[in-house]
């Protein structure tokens, strides 16, 4: 008898964790090579940016193309941060020069030509995850301008500019959702969550950290502990935590090594999921001749 069972509608949810988001990347090579589609995304902070490229179109394959070549090294970064910083005398007559980041200008900078502008001109639903620094609550955006809802989702407080949209003062996703697994998990199925905040396990005998590490490493426990209470909540159908504590928060510039460091587990990911699906498939089936 044939398998009448569609595939199960997949939620994605990928999380936070600055340079080490950058290991989202296989992962959804992956998804492509077995040929699934989600039909949500959720992303909080880097996972609201590199989802937005997958809402919009983008392959794993073209997302890493395009991090090697806005990423590739400190030369090209610090020349794309030194335009938006600057953006002329102009700017720096009427802003004077701010020691904190644009995160629209950011946004601007480091997205690919042609990238959409509006939640609607996505080709899959995309949920993106801020904080509102006067509410303490999070923000959820899934309509209206896309930009600036992934500015404010990237906006690490101190380092950027909090971002005035939508009646909201933004910042950070991470602050309240590292891992957006509520909001993937709307009318799906299946649902997968990708969490680049990392692990002690690397840093657990260091002593001698720079204050600028244990700023972001204290940031990760309080993320951590956040994403326990997520998962608790909506208990993903798998779960995926790369190692990357090697990496730090902002080595954007080391972007080939992140990438591959995650690559090395495409293969056992791919496995993994095929199995569950399947197995989500046949339970399905028989519910369905039972």
């Amino acid at each position: 008898m044939a398998n009448t069972v569609s595939g199960p509608r997949i939620g994605v949810a990928l999380g936070g964790g600055s340079a080490r988001g950058l290991t989202h990347i296989p992962y959804i090579e992956a998804m492509d090579e077995l040929g699934i589609k989600p039909s949500v995304i959720s992303g909080t902070s880097i996972g609201a940016l590199i989802g937005a490229g997958w809402a919009a179109g983008m392959s794993g394959a073209e997302l890493r193309e395009h991090s090697y070549n806005v990423l590739g090294t400190m030369r090209i970064i610090a020349g794309k941060l030194w335009a938006t910083q600057l953006r002329g005398i102009g700017g720096i007559l009427k802003n004077g020069i701010s020691m904190q980041l644009d995160a629209t200008s950011i946004v601007d900078a480091f997205t690919p030509p042609g990238f959409p502008n509006e939640f609607k001109d996505l080709k899959i639903p995309l949920y993106v995850v801020a904080t509102d620094y006067q509410s303490w609550h999070q923000v959820v955006f899934s309509s209206g301008h896309l930009r600036p809802a992934i500015a404010g989702s990237i906006a690490i407080p101190s380092l950027f500019k909090p971002v005035t949209h939508a009646n909201h003062i933004l910042v950070d996703g991470g602050v309240v959702n590292p891992l957006p697994l509520d909001q993937a998990d709307i009318d799906t199925d299946f649902l997968i969550g990708i969490d680049v905040n990392g692990d002690p396990s690397e840093g657990i005998t260091k002593t001698d950290h720079k204050a600028i590490d244990m700023w972001f490493g204290s940031a990760q426990i309080m993320m951590h502990s956040l994403t326990a209470h997520m998962m608790a909540a909506y208990p993903p159908d798998m779960y995926i935590r790369p190692h990357v504590a090697s990496f730090g928060a902002m080595e954007f510039w080391r972007v080939k090594e992140i990438v591959g460091h995650a690559e090395k587990e495409k293969d056992r990911f791919k496995r993994i999921l095929d199995a569950k699906i399947e197995a989500w498939m046949a339970k399905q089936q028989k519910v369905k001749v039972g």
